[in-house]
């Protein structure tokens, strides 16, 4: 008798703790919402609130501060370069003296062959060997990674001088393959790593697919695996650009003369012992400015995507 009066209390106080209409599982201790109809949300302090706002709007000015006076500046004349109001006397003087009084579009041309050159065998390496990294096994592979992850070490001014001594042997200086090959040093290790993290995402029943259907090994990666990897294709491809693109040291230690030059160490030229043109220097970074962010928003769909693999894979 008394066990049965046990359960039978039992039966009850669960029937008394569950709810009309819900599952046993509703019954779970949790908080409950203002009229019991979910768990309750944390409300944010009014503080708080403009605490975050606060330092939202502070970060948004300070991000866009510098180019928005990068801009206005561009537009005013030297004599109102260093003054705080924004643009009184409007004037495109400063475009003008820099496409038509300088080596401008001599550098731009010049810029845009490194660029190409470094974009494209830069992805074309680093997609390859980052698929072998991925997919074979081969003898030296481990130490092949570690050489791409050491090379990263090394900071850039370190290997001028042997770089320097390198392209000179091989009559490489003031030549844009010269350039090229050393901007390959820096972004392949890179994007390679990259590239075979990204690939470690790709099922590998989509390789024994195709070399089922006949495919060598190079033909499962161009046709097969390739068009699947565009995010990763889209980063390597972006990082390649940016570094040839916007790069300033390797530019104007291995190319001289004021016509070998790239839109990077060209810009130097505006800059000497006895002052700065501050407007045509705006100008010319304006201009330089441009075709990075039609890159960035072309390739910009898929750099989360791309650096994401990457990272998580690697």
């Amino acid at each position: 008798m008394t066990t049965s009066r046990t359960a039978t209390a039992r039966t009850a106080t669960a029937r008394t703790e569950k709810p009309e209409g819900g599952s046993p599982r509703d019954a779970s201790p949790r908080t409950a919402g203002p009229r019991g109809g979910g768990p309750r949300r944390r409300t944010r302090t009014p503080a708080a609130s403009i605490g975050l706002h606060a330092g939202l709007l502070i970060g948004t000015v300070c991000a866009l501060f510098p180019p928005l006076w990068l801009l206005v500046t561009s537009f005013k004349p030297k004599s109102e370069s260093f003054t705080t109001a924004l643009v009184k006397d409007f004037t495109l003087g400063n475009y003008r003296h820099v496409v038509a009084d300088t080596h401008f579009l001599s550098w731009f041309g010049n810029s845009l062959i490194v660029v190409a050159g470094t974009t494209v065998i830069g992805v074309f390496i680093a997609a390859t060997t980052g698929y072998a990294l991925s997919r074979f096994r081969f003898p030296g592979m481990r130490p092949l990674m570690w050489i791409l992850l050491i090379t990263q070490m090394f900071p850039m001014a370190v290997l001028i001088v042997p770089l320097y001594n390198t392209l000179a042997n091989l009559g490489l200086l003031n030549q844009p393959a010269g350039l090229i090959i050393t901007y390959l040093t820096v972004a392949v290790p890179f994007c390679a790593w990259m590239m075979k993290g990204f690939f470690d995402t790709i099922p590998v029943d989509i390789d024994e697919s195709g070399r089922v259907d006949g495919l060598n090994p190079f033909g499962t990666f161009w046709r097969l695996i390739l068009p699947l990897a565009k995010p990763g294709i889209a980063v390597t491809g972006f990082y390649s650009f940016v570094t040839a693109w916007a790069e300033v040291a390797y530019a104007t230690a291995f190319m001289t003369g004021e016509e070998n030059q790239t839109l990077a160490g060209g810009l130097q030229n505006f800059v000497n012992r006895y002052g700065t043109d501050w407007g045509s220097m705006t100008a010319a970074a304006v201009i330089v400015a441009v075709p990075a962010g039609l890159v960035f928003g072309f390739a910009q769909r898929h750099l989360v995507s791309g650096l994401t693999a990457g990272a998580t894979k690697a």
